[in-house]
Formats: structure tokens, C-alpha cells, sequence
């Protein structure tokens, strides 16, 4: 009984309750510049690094095409229900089917990518991604039809999220919406099919002596964090009202791989934790004079400390700092499970 107790009031446990009861009173807490400008954008930013966290950490996949995904969603919902003020489609849907279908497109594209790179592995896979990501950009930026260099603007949001008539709701429909991913990611990683994808993570040869589908597993792995990327993306454009190829360009997509190692590339809590870090240095940096115009050298600075100081990002330290414990894959399941072989899927 005393252990359950122990486990209860642990300190993840502690600060997670803190951190969520802190987001959920934010509009109390903070001013609405940093609730609608920063919290938002940090929140959506770490749903997308999420995405990349889980590849990571329970597949073993580090993917460079989070944000060409979420650029395909953002494109696409922009193209479906912009209305002729700007380039693109002009479809002038409405938004409840234009986000469907935009999460749809994304969905598919996911999946070619995902079959297209599953075979691939370590320096291989991240590479081939990071050719996505190049065509993405390419794409959007030269197909004047869908947007062209100058991109979409003025994509409409929902009355309901409005900042002008409710500067709050979009901050808390990502809140919700970041909430559910993490929990549908830790979720997932439990499942049978999380624990599979844990042990081809690990040795790949032997799960398909077992019996498993490899390729398969780490197609429908790649294709489950496209989505939550895309979803991303949605997000990204209602708070944006636009997006442009520079967007998901090669900065961007750095962009994301540095906020998942900063925050920790093997715990899903990295994902907000960098996001949050990173949004305050791109927001706060220019504000000091010899750090204006050298935002990414700052960036690039830190990312090289965390690397050499913790692996495991500020996550390792939080770990160390609290549990005194290094674990070799913070977030695998199977530690807190015992040694059990995973169950095969389908």
C-alpha cells in the first residue's frame, strides 16, 4: 500500500498535476499576449514534436517529415476553404469538411511516406525523410496553383475560436487538444501494437523471426504520428490564418527536431517542454541586442549543451534531478511491464 502511495506522489506525478493546473488557469495567470501568442503556439508546436517523440522513443524512427505533414494539413485546409482573396484553390468550403478532408490528405500522404520509408533505418530513414520534407517545400512553393512562394492567407477560422470575440477559446482548444494527443500516445505505446513496436525498435530481426510484420508495424507507426503532425497543422493555420512554403522549409523542420531533444527525445513530456523553451528564446532573443538576428546560432548553441550535458534533454535532467535513476529508454513500457514478449497484432 505504501508503494502505490509512493508511486501516487511521485514527482512526475506532482509536476504533471502542477503544470496541467497552471495551463488550465493560464488566462488567470498570464496576460493575453502570452496566453493567445506564446502558450498557444507552444502547445501546438508540441503536439507536432510529439509526433516525432513517439517515432523516436517506441520506434526508434527519428523523422524529418513531421513538418512537411503538417504543412500538406495546413495547405490543404487552406486551399478547401479560403474563398478567392487569395492564391490557391479558393474552394471556399466550409470548415467542419475542409478540416476532414485536409486531415484526410495529410492521412494519405502520410501513409505513401510511410511505406516509402519503413524499409529504411537509422541514418537511411532519416535521410529519406528529410527528402520528403525537401519536396514538400518545393512542391508548395513552385505549384503556383495550390500556393506559390507568397503562400495562403486568410484562412478562416471557426466563429466560435475568434480572438477577436474570444481571445481565449483557441488556447484552450489546443490545450485540449494537446491533452488528448498525449494521452492517445501513451495510450497507443501501451497497446500490444505499442509493445511490438518497442521490440522492433530494439532488434528488429528477431521480431520478424517471430512472426511480425517489421515493415508493416513501422508503416502504421509513421502513419499514426503523421496524423497527429497534421492535426498540428490545423492548429497551426487557425492560429496563423495563413501559411506560406517557408513554413515547412529546412529551417522549420530543424526547427522541430531541436525542440524534441531539447525537451527530450525519449519522453513524450519533451515534446511541450522543448516547444515552450524554444518559443520563449525566438520570442524574448531579439529583445537583446548582440542576440538580434542570431536566433538559430543561440538555438544551435543550446541544442549542443543539452546533447553533451543530458541526451535525454531537460527531461534527463528533471529525471536526475528527481529519481536519481538513468534509464537507457525513459518511456519504454516494457520496464514498467516486466520482460513479457510482446503479443503480435493482426
Amino acid at each position: 500500500m505504501s508503494t502505490a502511495r509512493g508511486s501516487q506522489l511521485s514527482p512526475d506525478r506532482v509536476a504533471g498535476t502542477v503544470l496541467v493546473l497552471v495551463a488550465l488557469f493560464a488566462p488567470l495567470i498570464f496576460n493575453e499576449y502570452w496566453v493567445s501568442a506564446l502558450l498557444t503556439q507552444m502547445l501546438f508546436l508540441g503536439v507536432v514534436a510529439a509526433s516525432l517523440i513517439f517515432l523516436s522513443a517506441y520506434g526508434g524512427m527519428v523523422s524529418l517529415a513531421q513538418t512537411a505533414i503538417y504543412g500538406v494539413a495546413g495547405f490543404a485546409l487552406g486551399n478547401l476553404t479560403t474563398n478567392g482573396n487569395t492564391k490557391g484553390l479558393n474552394l471556399g468550403w466550409a470548415e467542419a469538411p475542409g478540416i476532414v478532408v485536409a486531415l484526410g490528405i495529410a492521412l494519405v500522404v502520410a501513409i505513401v511516406f510511410g511505406a516509402l520509408a519503413s524499409r529504411s533505418y537509422g541514418i537511411y530513414f532519416l535521410m529519406i525523410t528529410l527528402v520528403f520534407s525537401v519536396i514538400a517545400n518545393l512542391f508548395f512553393g513552385q505549384v503556383t496553383t495550390v500556393s506559390g512562394f507568397g503562400g495562403i492567407s486568410g484562412i478562416p477560422i471557426p466563429d466560435f475560436l475568434s480572438r477577436t470575440a474570444h481571445p481565449d477559446r483557441l488556447y484552450f482548444v489546443t490545450l485540449a487538444v494537446a491533452l488528448v494527443v498525449y494521452a492517445s500516445l501513451r495510450y497507443v505505446a501501451r497497446t500490444p501494437f505499442g509493445l511490438t513496436l518497442q521490440g522492433i525498435r530494439d532488434d528488429p530481426v528477431r521480431m520478424s523471426s517471430l512472426g511480425f510484420n517489421v515493415t508493416l508495424h513501422r508503416m502504421l507507426a509513421f502513419t499514426f504520428a503523421g496524423f497527429i503532425a497534421a492535426i498540428g497543422g490545423v492548429l497551426f493555420v487557425w492560429w496563423n490564418a495563413q501559411i506560406a512554403p517557408s513554413t515547412i522549409g529546412l529551417s522549420a523542420t530543424i526547427d522541430v527536431l531541436v525542440i524534441a531533444v531539447i525537451g527530450g527525445l525519449y519522453r513524450l513530456e519533451g515534446a511541450w517542454l522543448g516547444a515552450l523553451i524554444f518559443v520563449l528564446i525566438n520570442n524574448y532573443a531579439p529583445d537583446i541586442s548582440f542576440l538580434a538576428g542570431r536566433f538559430h546560432t543561440l538555438i544551435g548553441a543550446i541544442f549542443l549543451v543539452i546533447v553533451l550535458v543530458s541526451p535525454n534533454g531537460l527531461i534527463g535532467l528533471w529525471e536526475r534531478a528527481t529519481v536519481g535513476r538513468r534509464r537507457t529508454i525513459p518511456g519504454d513500457i516494457t520496464q514498467e511491464r516486466g520482460s513479457a514478449e510482446p503479443t503480435p497484432v493482426g
